[in-house]
């Protein structure tokens, strides 16, 4: 595999051909050489997905740094902004992955809503404060089922209590991003302003939650 300058992979990559088969072949090795390392902190290559995964990741890589090859500007390496490419796509399959069988429904039943150990710390300076955290949270619960639509309660307690990616909440609910940033900034307006009527300030949820 010949070393090639970022004018080099531009030229050879918008040529067609040969000439392109042969700097994207190269290319996809360098993706996939590089996976490890860069994932190293998510997924080990020793995990059986992660073959699949790198795969999958270098093949929708290359897609994307042919459609996006005008956006390179050569502030760095080509191969470095494609390595970034990559890392962002194969972070953002992961996190798909990770709710591939949990659906909104779940997410928002009574049952599961109720100790969401990702908002309620395991590590509470108290036995009290603990019980507070709780005691607010079920506040918190009523209040969303009274005045949120049940599309706005899905989107609110996916993305906003369990971390669900807004790319994967988009796609399950059939909508775009923007419509989605929208339900959100909605749901999160009319929380807001109930929370207030009911005497509880957002800024004192956030130091109860992150107390401990």
């Amino acid at each position: 595999m010949s070393k090639r300058t970022n004018q080099d992979w531009i030229s050879a990559l918008k040529s067609g051909g040969i000439k392109q088969e042969d700097a994207l072949a190269d290319l996809r090795l360098i993706i996939i050489n590089s996976l490890p390392y860069s994932l190293n902190n998510w997924i080990q290559n020793s995990d059986p997905r992660f073959e699949p995964l790198t795969e999958e990741v270098s093949q929708e890589t290359l897609l994307r740094v042919l459609d996006k090859l005008d956006t390179f500007e050569g502030r760095s390496q080509f191969t470095t902004w494609v390595n970034k490419i990559a890392v962002r796509i194969a972070l953002s399959e992961l996190r798909r992955r990770q709710w591939k069988n949990i659906s909104l429904d779940e997410l928002i039943d009574e049952n599961k809503l109720k100790h969401p150990t990702m908002i309620v710390s395991k590590s509470a300076s108290s036995p009290e404060m603990s019980i507070e955290q709780k005691d607010i949270l079920k506040r918190i619960e009523r209040l969303m089922a009274q005045e949120l639509t049940e599309k706005q309660r899905k989107a609110l307690v996916a993305i906003s209590i369990y971390g669900m990616p807004m790319e994967e909440v988009a796609r399950r609910m059939n909508t775009s991003r923007n419509a989605l940033y929208k339900l959100l900034h909605d749901a999160r307006l009319r929380l807001k302003d109930r929370m207030k009527k009911e005497g509880l300030s957002p800024q004192e949820v956030l130091e109860i939650f992150e107390a401990g």
